[in-house]
């Protein structure tokens, strides 16, 4: 049974939530991906959030862009936390997305990371599930320490070659 219930407007979103998808799978916690139109097919959309609670969803992440009513609508019908995503937009660079979604009515919050932040709203799922999960608490600690690890490492790297071969690596890997 899923815990996360991760979804996108469009397949456009794909690539920003496979991030979410990622930080999950690395932590071991289950989720169902899917596409579904709040604007587009208002009927299944409305499905989802309802059955969401009944699947054992106990988190949504929800990426939008431009009006970005996926994730509000989602936490108007589903009762547990609902994680926004604000998709970069090319009219406005994702500032649309943002503002719809951080600015919810009193009592529909809506939990919302940066714009393109779907790894980080994976790791705000696990952060909640492990509230009530000491196994996972301890495997979101190791993924923190794993993190501060690898900027030690990139540390040590600066200092023993120097910031121009640094720049000069960083840059040709692109």
């Amino acid at each position: 049974m899923a815990q996360v219930g991760i979804v996108m407007g469009s397949d456009s979103d794909m690539p920003i939530m496979k991030k979410a998808a990622d930080v999950l799978e690395e932590l071991g916690i289950s989720f169902e991906m899917r596409i579904i139109s709040a604007h587009r097919e208002p009927d299944e959309f409305f499905s989802y959030a309802k059955s969401a609670e009944e699947k054992g969803f106990k988190v949504i992440i929800a990426g939008a862009g431009m009006a970005a009513h996926l994730p509000g609508m989602c936490a108007a019908i589903f009762p547990m936390p609902v994680i926004g995503i604000p998709m970069h937009t090319t009219s406005l660079g994702g500032r649309d997305s943002l503002y719809s979604i951080v600015q919810m009515p009193s009592g529909i919050p809506v939990a919302t990371v940066a714009i393109n932040g779907g790894a980080n709203a994976g790791l705000l799922a696990a952060k909640i599930l492990a509230t009530s999960d000491p196994e996972l608490l301890a495997k979101v600690k190791d993924y923190a320490k794993n993190l501060k690890e690898a900027v030690m490492e990139k540390d040590a790297r600066l200092q023993d070659v120097g910031y121009k071969s640094m720049i000069t690596r960083i840059f040709t890997s692109k």
